[in-house]
Order: structure tokens, then C-alpha cells, then sequence
């Protein structure tokens, strides 16, 4: 059984469901353009396992931002989680997410790793910053230019393929913005995420002492082909842990969610 509720700070509310008779507690986050839903497969075959917590991020789903382009700062994503944890009770959990969630995963642990046991990311934004959303943290000019890109997108596209001939952006990473942008409302969610996430980069050692002090169990697995988020760009934060778990699976961006779910039984 789903049961779906929401925690609300400042006005804005974080929508999330609840599923699973498991004895731990998980609590994860999706990728950039997707919901809850993604996790669908992995929480039904994992049911006995977890209890889980799959969160919307704001401007997917039906989370709702109340700020405008006001920026998602640390203390107020840790004072919304605090929120989240006193209303169910929680006080031990393991934390996951994918892609864009990682960023939401990592950020946690900096402020809750005496209470998290595990921590299991999927090809995570967060270790190292994409190009693209660099863009969104240049100054107030060249983010307005960026906002006419997404508003104009072939002015968008035109930069991209530039990029892609010079050898700068694979191709498959100019598939997903294609994807990503092919609607005005696509592209609307690009460019508030961008911009109102810029802030919300996690302090990598930090969360590396974090893992390390309280001994926190860590996955990462990461997609051979993933042109999204590459296996090769994780080694930097992993070579300041002194243990972890690191999974390369015969995959692309898209596929990872379901080819990880073994890894999240052997945690």
C-alpha cells in the first residue's frame, strides 16, 4: 500500500510516498525530469526489505517551490528533512538517490550522519558539477542569458551541436537536453532547477569525513555507457573513503534504477 502526504517549510511542499513493510527506513530521490514513479519497479521488489520514503524534488511531480528563482539553500533542505524525520518518527535511515537526487543525498549527509546507516547512489550528480548546470551559477548576466536559451531553445541546441562538433559535449548528452527541452514546460523545470538548486552543492569532504567517522556503509554504482553522469569522474571523491563499494553495470544513463536493485539488497 502507497501512502501518499507531504512536508511543508516556508510554504513550499515536498511531496513524497510511503510503501514497503521492511525494517529500515530508505529514503530516496529521483533523477532530473522524472518523479516518485521511477522507483516503482525497485520498491515493489524490495518490499521486505525497506520501508521506503521516494520523494518528488521541487518542480517535479507534485512538490511546489513558493520561492520563485529564490535559491534551495543547505539549512533550508536540512531544516525540511529535519521536519520530515520528527513527523515519522524516524531516527535511523539509509538515504539513496539517482542522478539529480544524489545531490539531495549527499547535501543530507552532511547534517544527519550520525543517523544514517546507508548510503546507495546511482550514477549521482553532486561528486562532479556537469557543464551544464554550471551555467545556472555564473552571475546574474550570463544566467539571464541562459534563461533565453531555455526560452529560446534553438538558440540552445544551435551552442550544444557547436559544442558536440569541437568534441566538448558527447552526443548523448545532447539527446537528453534534447528530450529534456522539447516542451515549454520541460523547459521551464530545466531552467528553476538550475538555478534554484545552484546552491545545494554538497561539501565532498565533508561528507567524506562524515562516511568515515561513523563508519556509514556506501554504494556507488555507476553505468558503463552513461554519458550522463561517467563511472571515470567518481573516482576522485571515492579515493577519500576508507571503505566503500563501487559497481559499474552494463548500462546507460536511463536503465540504471532497476539493474541497481541487487546492490541495494546486499547493503
Amino acid at each position: 500500500m502507497i501512502h501518499d502526504k507531504f512536508v511543508t517549510y516556508r510554504g513550499s511542499r515536498l511531496h513524497y510516498s510511503k510503501t514497503g513493510t521492511g525494517t529500515k527506513h530508505l529514503l530516496i530521490f529521483h533523477g532530473f525530469g522524472q518523479d516518485r514513479s521511477v522507483f516503482d519497479y525497485l520498491t515493489r521488489s524490495l518490499a521486505r526489505h525497506y520501508t521506503f520514503y521516494l520523494f518528488d524534488l521541487y518542480f517535479h511531480g507534485r512538490s511546489v517551490w513558493a520561492h520563485d528563482e529564490q535559491t534551495l539553500s543547505k539549512r533550508e533542505w536540512t531544516s525540511t528533512l529535519s521536519n520530515f524525520l520528527t513527523e515519522n518518527n524516524i531516527n535511523r535511515f539509509s538515504i539513496g538517490g539517482f542522478s539529480l537526487g544524489g545531490k539531495f543525498a549527499l547535501t543530507a549527509v552532511e547534517n544527519f550522519s550520525d543517523r544514517i546507516d546507508d548510503v546507495i547512489l546511482i550514477a549521482p550528480d553532486g561528486i562532479k558539477t556537469n557543464f551544464w548546470y554550471s551555467l545556472a551559477t555564473y552571475p546574474l548576466l550570463l544566467r539571464k542569458f541562459f534563461k533565453s536559451m531555455i526560452l529560446h531553445p534553438e538558440r540552445f541546441m544551435k551552442i550544444a551541436e557547436s559544442l558536440n562538433r569541437s568534441g566538448l559535449v558527447d552526443k548523448g548528452l545532447i539527446r537528453f537536453a534534447e528530450y529534456q527541452m522539447n516542451s515549454e514546460e520541460k523547459r521551464n523545470r530545466v531552467y528553476y532547477s538550475w538555478v534554484v538548486f545552484r546552491h545545494l552543492t554538497p561539501d565532498l569532504q565533508k561528507v567524506a569525513d562524515a562516511i568515515n567517522t561513523h563508519s556509514i556503509r556506501f554504494t556507488l554504482i555507476a553505468g558503463r555507457y552513461d554519458k550522463v553522469i561517467e563511472p571515470k569522474n567518481m573516482d576522485r571523491f571515492l579515493r577519500r573513503l576508507k571503505k566503500f563499494r563501487f559497481e559499474i553495470v552494463e548500462s546507460g544513463h536511463t536503465g540504471l534504477i532497476n539493474q541497481s536493485i541487487p546492490y541495494f539488497i546486499q547493503s
